[in-house]
């Protein structure tokens, strides 16, 4: 994406109006979750398990949209994609890629901490 953003701030700034005090738990949760299914990717990607991949792909893409990492979002539909058509090959470079977008959508939510 064009100017390093990552996330978008318009849309968070608007749940964290909704949610309010209810914000940083959204955030922390959301933090800690997306590790997990990172891992849970990582693990699925290693022991060839295409479903178990897609799942965690599947959810992850969900909670980025959530929080509106358009970048992050569009990592996790490629692997879905490619985990649905049982395709793995290649998906490491995919993984990295997505854990490099994951980083850097946590370095912009580090500012709403």
């Amino acid at each position: 994406m064009s100017n390093a953003q990552h996330i978008d701030h318009e849309a968070l700034a608007a749940l964290r109006d909704v949610m309010e005090d209810d914000f940083l738990q959204l955030i922390e949760t959301f933090v800690s979750d997306s590790r997990a299914k990172i891992n849970t990717m990582q693990k699925a990607l290693a022991a060839g398990q295409s479903e178990e991949l897609r799942r965690a792909a599947h959810s992850l893409k969900g909670s980025s949209s959530n929080i509106g990492a358009a970048g992050l979002m569009e990592a996790c539909r490629q692997i879905e994609v490619r985990a649905a058509a049982s395709d793995l090959t290649g998906l490491e470079h995919l993984l990295v890629d997505l854990q490099s977008e994951f980083s850097q959508v946590k370095q912009q939510l580090d500012i709403y901490a």
